[in-house]
């Protein structure tokens, strides 16, 4: 760290986390509820909390900080609400209807499904003009650009009060003239709006995927805009010395303009950090196959790493848009403490996807929610304490909780509160389990060669039910957990993805220079932005990957490589690579068979300097952290047992517990069922592990 502290802020669905390192390798961790209509009070909010906390003004962290990082939710919302910016699309002439023609089938899983309504469109119909022009599949012009059509379309647009256009053009990432010449006539005559084209944001062969990646980037990018230039205003008025540094869906960090411009790569940015952050807490075990659940107040978001490298997609449905950008695969389940019980047309319980969020909230919280949610059943069962969440500053009303389980659950099913309660548990529980299942079992991983790691402030009460019912025997658990993702921002390095399409065979000398040219090219521009941002070239690492295939074949997968100057002998190990990477994903090989690339990728990393990690001191035995015993339900008959609790900032390294035990942190609560044990690391991890039989 150059400065004395950096600071990280995550901001979820119903919590904003914000993570204070400082040079000396004290790092805090404090919560406040998000503000979902107005993103930036949730930050000012929580620099308010840290100086009544710490007495720190905003001013002096800020203007004292080498980095600060955010990560925000707002592409995430506008996506998932459909409140983005009235969007344009410039598209070739009889290809306006790609997005919605969408290859011809519906998305994964609902394929054959005839009861499965299509998407809604992030472009109406009549603003989607065609425009006359066509490159064909060899780079060459068939027809002219029509520069009336562009100047037509843009007229209309005007008109219409269009925000954003997007361009995208067949076969443009082969000849980009009629895109950028276009992209000037849209500037010359709508200079307000945001212009997202297609070649430049995302050059890659697949035209659908490009345009609807297009898209999504055009309809977030005025709404990432304004939010951009409102943080960093707000951290220009408090001092701040650096740009603000914001996360990417693709695991990295980038400066606010850039992530203005590229508003796709801001998706996902809360969760995709919990991989760096979950191998961060994992190092002291030499821990790298790790699955991490992270559970809040809306929803439960899961990563996988194995072997130390987290799991990356590209071209994939994201809330039913398809996006090509490398994105950190994150799977996401309405599966909160919000998360909302219902009974079904069967009679039967339901929970989720619905939640009341932060506002109301759960009826335990007692700001209007009145149906039972996660967070008022575990209240129920006696895991969370009525003295409240956030330690103290959001107290629970135990009998609105068991109030609302009565009315809407316990009573329709003719059972009692308690059993009601742990049925919501059970069923949460079970959901969150699929998810699991679906990044593990699903793509060939056996869970029980994994880590778990708890994140997320509404993890910990269910973490070792979780481990139970996947078979995991070692769960871990940082002090830092309910902001862990926020921790991941500020151990991050800056990272940006440089794309170029390469449609040829992987044959002959030629090839291997062309290759080498994209890459070198791709690598040169790498290397000027980040000097450009204040890294020296020992700070700059480079990865490789190419979209490859056997001819022939319809898709293609992805295959990294390790930097080196393509020459017409290391094709070889190319396709050696790409044989190996078909059979681990498809079981077999051809070895034989032409290979043919279609993309090819450089991601450029800026290394950042990492803060120091978290130390505690040693215990003086768990005895000395007992706050004394809750009568709390570990069984589906709703029987109580009385149930030791420790307050988890009277623990030390090496204080050992044994289940069934609650530790009670201020930012989450860690439920060990009975068959587990626990021992605090001096890195301020909970070690649990399944006692043998």
């Amino acid at each position: 760290m150059r400065s004395k502290y950096r600071l990280g802020i995550d901001a979820g669905g119903t919590f904003t986390d914000f993570i204070l390192a400082d040079r000396e390798g004290d790092i805090r961790l404090f919560k406040v509820l998000s503000t979902p209509n107005d993103p930036t009070k949730a930050i000012r909010n929580g620099l308010a909390l840290i100086e009544e906390e710490t007495g720190l003004a905003p001013s002096e962290v800020v203007s004292n900080a080498d980095l600060c990082i955010n990560g925000t939710t707002v592409g995430l919302n506008a996506l998932i609400t459909h409140n983005g910016a009235k969007t344009g699309l410039i598209a070739t002439k009889g290809h306006e209807d790609s997005i919605e023609i969408r290859l011809g089938h519906k998305e994964d899983g609902y394929r054959y499904d005839p009861d499965y309504p299509p998407a809604t469109m992030l472009v109406p119909r009549h603003l989607r003009k065609g425009i006359r022009e066509r490159i064909i599949s060899d780079g060459s012009v068939k027809t002219p650009l029509n520069e009336e059509d562009v100047r037509a379309a843009c007229r209309y647009f005007l008109k219409e009060g269009v925000e954003s256009v997007a361009i995208s053009f067949v076969w443009s990432v082969l000849h980009t003239e009629h895109e950028q010449r276009a992209a000037e006539i849209v500037r010359e005559m709508m200079p307000d709006v945001r212009l997202t084209v297609g070649s430049q944001l995302y050059p890659q062969v697949r035209e659908y995927t490009r345009t609807s990646t297009a898209i999504v980037n055009a309809y977030l990018a005025p709404i990432l805009l304004r939010y951009v230039e409102a943080i960093d205003a707000y951290f220009r008025e408090l001092g701040s010395q650096h740009p603000v540094r914001y996360f990417q869906s693709n695991g990295g960090l980038a400066l606010g303009k850039v992530v203005a411009e590229q508003s796709v790569y801001a998706i996902n940015s809360g969760p995709a950090s919990a991989p760096q952050a979950a191998l961060d807490v994992a190092e002291p075990w030499g821990d790298k196959n790790i699955i991490t659940c992270d559970m809040g107040g809306t929803s439960f978001d899961i990563t996988l790493t194995r072997d130390g490298l987290a799991n990356v997609n590209k071209n994939i449905d994201f809330l039913r848009y398809r996006i090509g950008i490398p994105m950190i695969q994150v799977e996401t389940l309405g599966a909160g403490g919000g998360s909302i019980g219902w009974i079904d047309s069967m009679g039967l319980l339901q929970m989720g996807p619905q939640s009341a969020g932060s506002e109301p909230g759960p009826a335990c919280y007692g700001q209007g929610g009145e149906k039972p949610t996660t967070t008022d059943a575990n209240l129920t069962m006696g895991y969370l304490s009525a003295d409240g969440l956030v330690g103290g500053r959001l107290p629970l009303d135990v009998q609105k909780a068991r109030a609302a389980i009565k009315t809407h659950l316990a009573d329709p099913l003719g059972i009692s509160v308690e059993k009601a309660a742990y049925g919501m548990f059970t069923i949460v529980n079970n959901n969150m389990v699929n998810a699991i299942r679906r990044v593990s079992v699903e793509r060939g991983y056996d869970p029980r060669d994994f880590v778990l790691m708890g994140a997320g402030g509404a993890t910990g009460a269910h973490i070792t039910a979780l481990a139970r019912e996947m078979g995991i025997s070692k769960v871990l658990v940082s002090k830092l957990a309910s902001g862990l993702c926020a921790y991941g921002q500020i151990i991050s390095d800056v990272k940006y993805n440089y794309m170029a399409p390469a449609p040829i065979r992987l044959e002959g000398a030629e090839a291997a220079r062309y290759l080498d040219e994209l890459f070198t090219g791709l690598e040169v521009r790498g290397n000027e932005d980040l000097s450009g941002d204040g890294f020296s070239e020992d700070k700059i690492s480079i990865r490789r990957s190419l979209d490859m295939r056997y001819v022939g074949q319809v898709h293609e997968c992805t295959v990294e490589i390790e930097p080196f100057k393509v020459t017409e002998a290391r094709l070889a190990d190319i396709k050696a690579a790409f044989h190996a990477r078909h059979k681990e994903l498809y079981t077999y090989d051809e070895p034989n068979s032409a290979v043919e690339v279609v993309n090819v990728e450089s991601t450029i990393v800026g290394l950042v300097d990492k803060p120091k990690k978290m130390t505690i001191g040693k215990g003086n035995g768990a005895h000395s952290a007992l706050k004394g015993t809750r009568a709390m339900v570990f069984d589906a008959d709703g029987s109580t047992t009385d149930t030791p609790v420790y307050d988890g900032g009277k623990m030390g390294a090496d204080d050992v517990i044994h289940g069934p035990a609650v530790i009670e942190e201020i930012t989450t609560t860690i439920v060990i069922e009975p068959g587990w044990t626990v021992n605090l690391h001096n890195t301020g991890t909970y070690v649990i592990t399944a006692d043998k039989a």
